[in-house]
């Protein structure tokens, strides 16, 4: 068992491991952008989870918005973007299966 008390200090950081799953805590200032057309993880899939700040995600083409308490599942092989809409930082809470970083 691990028991973690997440920061949210960093652009991009890996929390946490095992064999088959990896967490990240993600945070974007205000009207930044990550990912892309040429972003895709080919074999795992991500589940981002919104815990504070508001944006938008593009997945395949597809946009939605990002609120608090929005869950983003990413599966493997979709391209994607996340961008931060609003005043405050967009902060994420990133599951990979398998581990991908």
């Amino acid at each position: 068992m691990k028991l973690l008390q997440l920061e949210f200090n960093h652009f991009f950081e890996v929390v946490a491991e095992t064999k088959r799953a990896q967490a990240a805590v993600m945070t974007l200032p205000p009207g930044q952008r990550t990912g892309g057309e040429d972003n895709v993880h080919e074999t795992s899939d991500q589940w981002l989870f919104v815990v504070s700040g508001r944006g938008e995600a593009t997945v395949a083409g597809e946009r939605v918005t990002l609120a608090p308490g929005s869950l983003l599942i990413i599966e493997a092989g979709e391209t994607h973007e996340i961008a931060a809409q609003s005043a405050e930082p967009l902060r994420t809470l990133n599951l990979y299966t398998p581990p991908e970083y």
